[in-house]
């Protein structure tokens, strides 16, 4: 009697907790699903429920309990969307070379960086790593820019395209060189860079371009210097100033800025006494760009001096 009597409790918690659970089912909607998934859990719940009379009540409510479980146990995973398929290297390229032309450079990034990360060995991956960097430049994210253009060139330095990588990095410092009053470091290291470029690919295309390029950074560095020495005479600081004219003398033979740079070193020896000196650089000046301004000043000197 008292084994009896226990399994009548057990059956009753099992019928109110099937029943409930069963009600749940019923209740339960299902929008978009498929027609499978909707016979599946009706049939179910016609079992559950009685509607096979064929089956005792015992079992009625262990098949409602059992099924309930698999639908909790497994998440619902028959309701889950399907997964994204991955496309492949080329489909993502022309996307993302489509977004980038349409100037649309976030969307542009994502296609670029899902070959990188899903397709690495893909003859596409370098040029997707490129162009990430591609679309960080025309936005004028250049810090960014110029991490991707260093990844790809310590990734592939002798890719067909590792040149114009080459080139886009030191365009990257280029496009942010400061105004002559201002620090210079930046032009430094887009000189570097071009200068990199030329000898490590003389056959590019792009080897003439960085050739004239570093001509301007030179140029620019060596107006720095004069800018400086400049201030140095206004302060009456004549000896900071011959350092740095004599410094653009010597490592910027070919600037533009050699004939003021002379005419203020002759101002700074006069200034010091030292008349001769002063002297020789004018009719250096007048001699060999006499058709600068600075050359016709240092003529007219040389005609008030006798």
């Amino acid at each position: 009697m008292s084994a009896t009597r226990e399994r009548g409790k057990v059956w009753r918690i099992l019928s109110i907790r099937g029943h409930a659970i069963g009600r749940l089912l019923s209740a339960f909607v299902i929008p978009g699903g498929s027609g499978e998934v909707k016979e599946f859990l009706a049939t179910e719940y016609a079992i559950c429920s009685g509607r096979f009379s064929m089956l005792n009540s015992p079992a009625r409510h262990a098949r409602m309990l059992l099924a309930s479980l698999l639908l909790v146990a497994s998440g619902c995973g028959w309701l889950r969307p399907a997964p994204t398929p991955i496309l492949p290297a080329d489909e993502l390229y022309s996307i993302g070379e489509k977004e980038l032309t349409e100037k649309r450079y976030e969307q542009a990034r994502e296609n670029f960086k899902k070959i990188v990360e899903r397709h690495p060995n893909s003859s596409y991956a370098p040029r997707g790593r490129f162009l990430i960097g591609e679309a960080y430049y025309r936005e004028a994210e250049f810090d960014k820019a110029i991490k991707e253009f260093e990844a790809f060139l310590s990734f592939f330095p002798r890719h067909q395209i590792a040149d114009l990588v080459q080139y886009r990095l030191a365009m990257s410092y280029y496009d942010q060189v400061k105004p002559v009053e201002q620090d210079q470091a930046l032009t430094q290291k887009a000189l570097d860079q071009f200068k990199k470029l030329v000898k490590e690919y003389p056959e590019s295309r792009y080897a003439t371009e960085a050739l004239a390029k570093v001509d301007v950074c030179r140029g620019r560095l060596a107006q720095k210097e004069v800018w400086v020495a400049n201030y140095y005479i206004t302060q009456r600081n004549p000896s900071a100033a011959r350092q740095r004219l004599e410094l653009v003398l010597k490592s910027y033979p070919r600037t533009l800025v050699i004939p003021e740079t002379l005419y203020l070193l002759a101002d700074v020896n006069f200034y010091e006494g030292k008349t001769a000196e002063a002297l020789d650089l004018l009719r250096r000046l007048s001699s060999e760009y006499g058709y600068t301004e600075w050359g016709r000043r240092a003529a007219q000197r040389l005609r008030a001096q006798r």
